[in-house]
């Protein structure tokens, strides 16, 4: 009995220890791509991380379901990235790295970025219900509702999902459809406007689908999470 004890509190150590070294590659690959200008550098990381776990998992360690790592990952990655993205328009406008990029990428996917930026009240991009849902131009309400709720949640969310917590699965189904929604306003926003988001800019339709990948990709995880065994997620 003592031996079968300590074997497994052997194992539950080093599994314990690669999931650690694991998840040190991770996050310092999705830190290194959640600052966009570092993406290419934190891609190798990550996946470095990625191949640590599968490692781990072949030679019979108990480690974090490699989907389970794949969906936290990349939940905080998106969720990162668009929090930089609006939180520069919303709070740092009138900077000169802001200017300087986002009329770039305006004028190369989307007139809402390029056309009138910085002429509104409070600056920033100045497309018709990008700051709301779309009746017109109020104040940056689309904006802030993702930057200060429901991307920190899903940050949140994440992480308890990633430490296998029930609370964690729970929130990150409440946060996936509330990114739906607002992924869902985004798209007919842009369709109802298109004549002046899309009108002279560079790579309109081939733009859209470009960046429109990204969004999506994250609610592909809503099937797996109705579906998925909750009992390996522990109170």
């Amino acid at each position: 009995m003592t031996a079968t004890v300590s074997g497994y509190d052997e194992h539950v150590e080093e599994s314990h220890r690669a999931q650690r070294q694991a998840d040190r590659w991770l996050i310092a690959g999705t830190l290194l791509m959640g600052t966009l200008v570092l993406g290419p550098i934190g891609l190798p990381v990550f996946c470095r991380g990625l191949v640590l776990l599968r490692n781990a998992a072949r030679s019979g360690l108990s480690v974090r379901p490699m989907m389970v790592t794949l969906i936290g990952y990349v939940i905080i990655l998106d969720a990162a990235i668009n929090s930089i993205g609006w939180g520069l328009d919303i709070f740092a406008n009138h900077a000169l790295i802001t200017r300087t990029i986002f009329t770039a990428w305006g004028n190369l996917m989307d007139g809402g970025y390029f056309w009138h930026y910085n002429e509104l009240w409070m600056g920033g991009a100045g497309a018709p219900g990008e700051r709301c849902w779309p009746r017109g131009r109020r104040p940056k309400a689309w904006i802030i509702v993702g930057v200060l709720i429901v991307f920190p949640l899903r940050i949140a969310a994440a992480i308890g999902f990633l430490q296998m917590r029930r609370w964690g699965h729970q929130w990150m189904i409440v946060t996936c459809w509330f990114g739906l929604i607002m992924w869902a306003g985004y798209v007919i926003n842009m369709t109802i406007y298109a004549d002046i988001r899309y009108a002279a800019v560079g790579i309109p339709v081939i733009g859209w689908w470009l960046y429109n990948i990204f969004y999506i990709t994250p609610f592909l995880a809503i099937p797996y999470l109705h579906t998925v065994n909750r009992e390996i997620f522990s109170d």
